[in-house]
């Protein structure tokens, strides 16, 4: 019995959750929704908003002129490149979908059902994010 295990495994090892997360990421920032299954939506929705919240911080925390100012904004867009491995996904984030964000304190997805897919009868469901 796995008792108190945090997270979510999918069924998959340790690398293919890995490279779910980093394709279902790249996926929803690159056209701002995806019509997927529950639990892979609520497997990626965390890290997207910490992702995007991340670069509001970066942005923020890089307004000034000063050398510790563009450090710290510099530091967040190594964070996000880190979890993206994608540059224009990454310009993209910090020059459209952050400061889309600047004045929401979170929640910038939405997770909408769709009813169940018909081959297995999985809950489909449209993440997307919220526009403002």
């Amino acid at each position: 019995m796995n008792h108190q295990m945090a997270g979510r495994k999918l069924g998959r090892s340790l690398t293919q959750r890995t490279g779910l997360r980093r394709t279902l990421l790249k996926q929803v920032m690159e056209h701002e929704r995806i019509r997927t299954t529950e639990a892979k939506a609520k497997f990626v929705r965390g890290e997207l908003e910490k992702l995007i919240t991340t670069a509001k911080r970066g942005l923020k925390a890089g307004a000034g002129e000063t050398p510790e100012a563009k450090a710290r904004l510099v530091h967040a867009r190594r964070l996000a490149q880190a979890k993206l491995n994608d540059s224009k996904l990454v310009k993209k984030l910090f020059d459209t979908i952050a400061p889309r964000y600047e004045k929401r304190p979170g929640g910038y997805t939405r997770i909408r059902k769709l009813g169940p897919r018909l081959g297995d009868a999985a809950e489909m469901v449209l993440l997307e994010m919220v526009e403002e």
